[in-house]
């Protein structure tokens, strides 16, 4: 089944063709490891986890490869700003080798707990050190770079087209990527290949070069790392929309700067989530972590639930109460993969035909640059669809489970407790509570808790809405 795409660079969708038959090399950029993921981030780990096993399920075999920053880059994606790593340490009086280590694993346990699968390969920064000099020395060889000031700098004005993948004019990537003069730099959009001399008089995360002792810029890593574990030409490149006018912008002309020919042939980028405050950011010292989800007594995988609901490149305005809505949606269809579970029997029919064409039509909405909201349409086809065996279904949820990777068949906590609670029944009571407290109908709203309070459930309300839990 052929499988489509968006591709930022083409700004269409396009037919997926690999560059190897049956195999694709996937380079996604990871998280600078000085604080914790917020959520906006995480949604886009999401939707790369989503790509990969939507191709793994069409047969394809899948390298995907992702960096870890650990070493300081600064908060703008330009080259001003504060260094990451240097205001970890600041903040919380470690180390940056001790701050990168502990974020590094706060981030994948967060990615554990949404069911974001582990790259084929996590390469960190500070271990290719030497990768990186060699592309300088090949862009320095090529007469892409030039020196000011001690800084080794990538001259754009040398690369052709180097406006392509954002579509913007040079005065519109200007304007909004310049926060800073630097009098060293012959463009404004060059960028530093390697610091030497930066403000930072006393940087701890120094390495020798052919410049001198310093540390590379930010863009520098990807291209480096990607191009030794992928080669020199790759299937996809992903990221966030935010690293379209600069990041990915300098990564594609320092690398094909060195290569000299076409690095990527699919760039897929995720929208942002939103507040009602606009983009989620850390800079403002007030974001949403999988712990404080947590904390407010969801499950990671109904944040997941929550992402999937929603096209990848559609921007998604996050709600307590629009999480609470996935929450209930999420348990009632595990309520339905539970009761289908229970009833399936061995000498069920299993008609591979009609699993067959449920399975296609999974893939084709999968294959349509990653329609997981009509994927979901299809699961839930399956669930309601009277015509199949128990069985029939449970093998198809199944199969569909390795790519939503949402535990359909692991039971909802109050399932745990006691199995013949009617979750369902519970969330319903709980609306018709929660409409009778707005409506000021005190004496309903009170028997209505008597009546839960009798069915052994506790309710917990909060400025969030409500929740339940089993006495």
């Amino acid at each position: 089944m052929d499988f489509y795409v968006y591709n930022t660079m083409s700004r269409k969708k396009e037919k997926f063709v690999p560059i190897l038959e049956g195999k694709v090399g996937m380079y996604t950029c990871g998280p600078t490891v000085y604080n914790f993921a917020h959520i906006g981030n995480l949604r886009t780990y999401i939707f790369e986890d989503v790509l990969k096993k939507s191709l793994r399920y069409l047969g394809y075999e899948v390298k995907h490869v992702m960096n870890i920053t650990d070493v300081g880059h600064l908060q703008s994606d330009a080259d001003e700003g504060e260094d990451k790593m240097e205001l970890g340490a600041k903040r919380e009086n470690k180390s940056v080798w001790e701050i990168a280590k502990f974020y590094e694993n706060a981030f994948l346990d967060d990615c554990k707990k949404l069911n974001v699968e582990t790259p084929t390969v996590i390469c960190r920064a500070t271990e290719h050190i030497d990768d990186m000099i060699n592309l300088i020395k090949k862009l320095e060889e090529k007469g892409y770079t030039y020196i000011s000031n001690g800084n080794v700098y990538y001259e754009i004005d040398k690369f052709e087209d180097y406006n392509k993948l954002a579509n913007l004019s040079m005065e519109e990537l200007e304007a909004g990527n310049r926060v800073e003069v630097d009098e060293n730099k012959k463009n404004p959009l060059d960028f530093v290949l390697w610091f030497t001399n930066s403000k930072f008089k006393n940087q701890i995360m120094q390495w020798d070069s052919p410049w001198g002792r310093g540390f590379p810029g930010w863009h520098l890593e990807c291209s480096a790392m990607s191009m030794k574990y992928l080669g020199e030409r790759i299937d996809v490149h992903c990221g966030g929309v935010d690293h379209i006018p600069v990041h990915h912008t300098n990564e594609i002309a320092q690398s094909e700067g060195a290569i000299g020919h076409k690095w990527v042939n699919y760039w897929m980028h995720g929208e942002f989530l939103v507040l009602d405050s606009g983009k989620m950011s850390k800079s403002k010292g007030d974001f949403l972590t999988v712990n404080k989800l947590e904390e407010e007594g969801f499950n990671p995988l109904v944040y997941r639930y929550f992402c999937l609901q929603s096209r990848y490149r559609k921007q998604l305005l996050f709600s307590f109460d629009a999480l609470k809505d996935a929450e209930i949606a999420y348990k009632k269809l595990k309520n339905k993969v539970a009761a289908l579970a229970k009833d399936a029997k061995e000498d069920q029919r299993l008609d591979l035909e009609k699993i067959k064409n449920y399975k296609n039509k999974f893939a084709e909405k999968i294959s349509d640059d990653l329609n997981m909201p009509n994927a979901f349409t299809v699961l839930w086809e399956v669930v309601k669809d009277n015509e199949l065996t128990s069985r029939e279904k449970c093998h198809l949820v199944e199969s569909f489970d390795t790519v939503l990777s949402m535990n359909l068949f692991e039971p909802n906590e109050e399932q745990n407790l006691d199995s013949n609670i009617d979750s369902e029944l519970v969330d319903e009571l709980i609306k018709e509570r929660d409409m009778a407290r707005k409506n000021k109908d005190w004496s309903k709203a009170d028997e209505i808790r008597d009546k839960l309070s009798f069915m052994n459930i506790e309710i917990l309300d909060s400025k969030e809405g409500t929740k339940w839990k089993l006495k």
